[in-house]
């Protein structure tokens, strides 16, 4: 049994911008927010950190930024990967030596690598950044998945922690689960479905919704593992509503929207997304008001 990177909830951080820039202060104060209530792990640079627009100097900082405001309470997981096996060696290595705990490795995109070149490709990243590598399976972004035969290259390697499973199908994350179980620790990549992704023994979710109520998040996966069923299922009742408003338009524009709308940062977002339009606001905003008190 592999050791967990984390287990609970892993926020899918957003990347807070002003005037076009990172907004590095903002960042840090984020950052702070979520280790001091209750995320489990914070993922940076990953899709709901607008990594496709950001460049590799801002990757970096933003990583040793998050690992300076989080002073060590709770690992920081960077998304350095791309479609490009070389530069996501690289910049992998580079996060590591500002901080990184472990890395998220999304499939490659566009190139539509054969298993073989899957498994080369994340194994040569493992092995570069020597630390521990989440496999992020996003099969509607990257155009391919993550199939049984890299699973089977992969399960025994002992810097392989995990897989982000966002393919949105619970049938096939219980077939992970039923043919790998703790070798390759399984993580909901879908708000909405990390209840029954817990409960056929996943270890927690990597979220979007977390960037609002961290809390919230932390204590239904903490619900679930303590036998609290009912309960759980009353929170998860709760916050399904602001999960599914949180998708009603790409992701992150909903959810950078309802953080400024929280205060927490500017609406400001990179081409080519777009900021939140008012029919989603309309429809998001009340769904936030059942969690606010």
């Amino acid at each position: 049994m592999k050791s967990l990177l984390f287990s609970g909830v892993g926020t899918a951080l957003i990347t807070p911008f002003a005037d076009g820039k990172v907004d590095y202060a903002a960042l840090k104060r984020l950052c702070a927010y979520q280790a001091d209530h209750g995320a489990d792990a914070l993922i940076v640079c990953g899709t709901t950190g607008e990594s496709p627009t950001l460049t590799a100097i801002e990757k970096l900082r933003i990583v040793a930024a998050a690992c300076e405001a989080v002073e060590g309470k709770i690992p920081v997981i960077a998304g350095t990967t791309t479609n490009d096996t070389t530069y996501s060696m690289r910049l992998s290595r580079l996060a590591v030596k500002e901080g990184a705990d472990g890395i998220l490795a999304v499939t490659p995109y566009y190139n539509r690598p054969t298993a073989e070149g899957l498994l080369a490709h994340f194994q040569a990243i493992a092995e570069t950044s020597e630390r521990p590598l989440i496999l992020y399976n996003i099969p509607s972004r990257a155009g391919c998945e993550i199939s049984d035969a890299v699973y089977d290259g992969l399960a025994d390697h002992p810097l392989i922690a995990g897989v982000k499973e966002a393919s949105g199908s619970v049938s096939r994350a219980a077939s992970l689960v039923a043919a790998y179980g703790d070798d390759l620790p399984l993580y909901s990549g879908n708000d909405d479905l990390t209840l029954p992704i817990l409960s056929i023994g996943g270890k927690g979710v990597i979220s979007v919704a977390s960037n609002l109520f961290p809390t919230e998040m932390h204590t239904l996966c903490v619900l679930w593992k303590s036998g609290r069923v009912s309960e759980c299922l009353s929170l998860y009742r709760d916050i399904l509503p602001l999960m599914h408003a949180l998708f009603l338009e790409t992701n992150p524009i909903p959810v950078k929207a309802a953080m400024a709308e929280l205060g927490f940062c500017s609406p400001e977002i990179r081409l080519p997304l777009t900021e939140a339009k008012p029919t989603t606001m309309a429809r998001l905003i009340p769904a936030m008001q059942p969690l606010l008190g």
